[in-house]
């Protein structure tokens, strides 16, 4: 036995505090990849965080425009892309105005609102353990 491995087991702690907050225990893990795979494909693409993270702050729509100003060394093919994908994934809903210039604004779906919460603690984790 490795020593960290040795450290691990000495110390006996739970992976979670509260085992009401893990509903997985007992689960099989291929089973849950599986059920997953397509979803943390999607989130897990590159530009995907830089897409949501905006959206974490704010309850109003946001513009095309916007996304584009902040993801620095983002083609727009990828940032149009992945948009299209999230609405296909029922993250974001896509509004199109007829207007000249065109307009178009994305927002959470009640899906994305859940996603977006959850990585606010990702992000909260981030900051605490960046520097450290």
């Amino acid at each position: 036995m490795s020593n960290k491995e040795n450290r691990y087991s000495k110390s006996k702690l739970p992976l979670l505090q509260n085992k009401e907050l893990c509903n997985f225990q007992g689960y099989n893990t291929d089973t849950l990849m599986k059920e997953t795979s397509k979803l943390r494909e999607l989130i897990t693409k590159r530009g995907t965080l830089e897409i949501l993270i905006p959206l974490c702050c704010s309850v109003e729509p946001v513009r095309y425009m916007t996304f584009r100003k902040s993801m620095k060394g983002f083609s727009s093919k990828t940032l149009t892309t992945r948009l299209k994908e999230l609405e296909k994934g029922g993250i974001l809903d896509r509004q199109y105005y007829n207007e000249i210039p065109p307009r178009v604004e994305y927002r959470l779906t009640q899906k994305g609102q859940e996603l977006v919460e959850s990585i606010i603690y990702l992000l909260d984790w981030m900051k605490k353990w960046s520097n450290k």
